[in-house]
């Protein structure tokens, strides 16, 4: 599928790979390829962002390249960088060479064969129908990476000083994920169009156990949905520093199902509180006769 031609078309094709979006999602992402944007998420970790890009490579038959953001990033680790090895071994072999004009030295160690493109290059110089980008966990980075940014985002295209101006041979589809942790500056949230991605409501939390664990059984799924759906709800959530993403809820189905579980009680819970969550003090606070509640049936 090189473009989906209706949010509706779109929603079935991520249904198919195994990503159940809302339709507000299904929209977000739809207008972002159609309006040739890139598409900023934002939400808890854990909630399907950067599975959502995963699952648009395959939908529009693209690659993924991906750039994992931290503390420090450069530009260079983003973008590109020269290979000085090869630069200096052709420099030392035109010198043997007695070669005097060093201008034109110069220009060769500035061609294509000793440049590494790093994932913004990549994507923007590859060929038809494009790639999907991520560039995930953008808020790990700090604010002059964010500047840098701007050019791509903005334009589709970046400024190498020795080559020029590069621009996307085809339109990659582009995802920023954030989970928040500081704030984006406006200038970043300008150039995107924006999405909240929110922990999905119990049915549709029940449809993505069903698809990633097809070992558990109909029963087990439910319960499954049920538990972590009540977890996060009110005054559940309220003990806790994170509440579980779709991540940990499949992690869990899968954990049950090795564990040959037919039916979720407190003891399970408590033994298995680990997947849940990440935290010391939040599998402490999932208590046996928290556990116990939550297991209740809704009408109980």
């Amino acid at each position: 599928m090189n473009s989906p031609a209706s949010v509706d078309t779109l929603l079935q094709a991520l249904q198919t790979v195994g990503y159940f979006a809302d339709r507000r999602l299904a929209t977000a992402v739809f207008l972002a390829l159609q309006l040739q944007r890139p598409l900023l998420l934002e939400g808890e970790p854990g909630v399907g962002k950067t599975a959502l890009a995963r699952a648009l490579s395959q939908v529009l038959s693209r690659g993924l390249i991906r750039l994992q953001c931290y503390d420090g990033l450069e530009q260079r680790e983003a973008l590109y960088e020269w290979n000085y090895a090869a630069q200096l071994l052709h420099m030392r072999a035109a010198e043997g060479q007695g070669t005097a004009d060093m201008a034109q030295v110069e220009r060769e160690v500035y061609q294509d064969r000793y440049l590494i493109r790093r994932p913004l290059l990549q994507a923007l110089q590859a060929p038809a129908p494009g790639a999907v980008l991520l560039i995930d966990e953008v808020d790990r980075a700090d604010e002059p990476f964010e500047a840098f940014l701007l050019e791509y985002l903005g334009e589709y295209q970046v400024s190498i000083p020795e080559i020029g101006t590069v621009r996307a041979q085809a339109t990659p589809a582009t995802l920023l994920t954030s989970n928040r942790t500081r704030d984006l500056h406006d200038a970043v949230k300008r150039r995107c169009l924006y999405h909240w991605l929110d922990y999905p409501d119990r049915d549709r939390e029940l449809a993505i156990v069903r698809a990633q664990v097809p070992g558990a059984s109909a029963a087990l799924a439910q319960q499954v949905a049920d538990f972590v759906s009540r977890l996060r709800s009110q005054p559940f959530s309220n003990a806790f520093q994170r509440a579980p993403g779709i991540a940990e809820s499949v992690e869990w189905a899968k954990a049950l199902v090795a564990l040959d579980t037919i039916v979720v009680d407190p003891e399970v819970v408590s033994d298995t509180a680990g997947i849940l969550f990440k935290q010391r003090e939040d599998v402490a606070a999932l208590t046996r006769d928290m556990a116990a509640q939550l297991l209740q049936p809704a009408d109980a």
